[in-house]
């Protein structure tokens, strides 16, 4: 992966991103904990004959190294806008999932002449108060019980169709799996989980120009779709979409939300490569 040097509030960061494809650039922005390739691995490979595809590793994940400390919006934005920069790219469509959806809408909103258009999952607005507690929850079990916390969030993060047609074989794979990823990460999604205790992104939406895509799931219980209908109705001209599933839509429906930010790079026009 590049690496590209990153001013943030703390001094510089060292920010690892994913780029593929060829066509007109879209950048993809993670969630919490998550990594490039582990959030947006099946999209990429589906629109990646469409699309430059830009993937940064947010500060505290994957290969990215930022000077540690509390992560800001603004660092988040820096490094989503640096290595679109550093792949060639000067404008862009945005993807943001969780976390990466306020990354995004906030990006959209502080640089609008870069954004061609945007779509959102699983974003907010403002965390509430029971947002601070629960992201509070989790920078306290990702350094004292990941196990623990892997498998609260498999259980709030899946839609509840999904769930039942796991047996005992797979809840205790799945939750081995997100352990080891959550064991190798503790600082990173410690941090980011801070990050996003402190996410209030209310005078930036109206600054929001680009066409804009927010996706709510129905069975979302880490953000609840009250919180994307309020982000909708921030932005001019936004259209809400509400899909089966759960809060962890990129894992556990990810040809479902491939098709739906398909369709609205379709509405805005973003031709095949050919």
């Amino acid at each position: 992966m590049p690496v590209v040097d990153v001013a943030v509030s703390g001094g510089i960061s060292k920010a690892h991103y994913l780029v593929t494809g060829k066509g007109p650039g879209l950048v993809l922005v993670h969630g919490t904990g998550a990594t490039a390739q582990s959030n947006w691995g099946p999209l990429i490979e589906a629109l990646g004959d469409r699309c430059t595809i830009v993937a940064p590793d947010l500060p505290g994940s994957g290969d990215t190294r930022d000077p540690g400390g509390p992560i800001t919006l603004h660092d988040m934005v820096a490094h989503v806008v640096t290595a679109a920069q550093g792949a060639g790219l000067d404008h862009f469509h945005l993807v943001g999932h969780s976390l990466g959806a306020v990354v995004a809408t906030a990006t959209a909103g502080l640089h609008p002449g870069m954004v061609d258009s945007l779509t959102a999952h699983a974003g907010w607005v403002r965390a509430d108060a029971q947002m601070v507690f629960q992201f509070g929850l989790w920078s306290q079990l990702i350094r004292t019980d990941p196990a623990g916390l892997a498998r609260m969030i498999l259980l709030t993060a899946m839609g509840k169709d999904t769930l039942r047609t796991w047996d005992r074989t797979a809840f205790a794979q799945a939750a081995a799996a997100f352990t080891d990823m959550l064991d190798g990460a503790r600082d990173g999604f410690a941090r980011q989980s801070e990050a996003d205790m402190r996410i209030d992104i209310t005078d930036l939406l109206p600054n929001v120009t680009a066409p804009t895509l927010i996706i709510s799931s129905a069975d979302d219980r880490i953000v609840y779709p009250h919180h994307q209908h309020e982000l909708a109705d921030g932005i001019p001209h936004a259209r809400l979409l509400r899909v089966p599933g759960g809060h962890g839509l990129p894992a556990e429906n990810p040809a479902l939300l491939t098709a739906k930010v398909a369709e609205h790079l379709d509405l805005v026009d973003v031709a095949p490569r050919g």
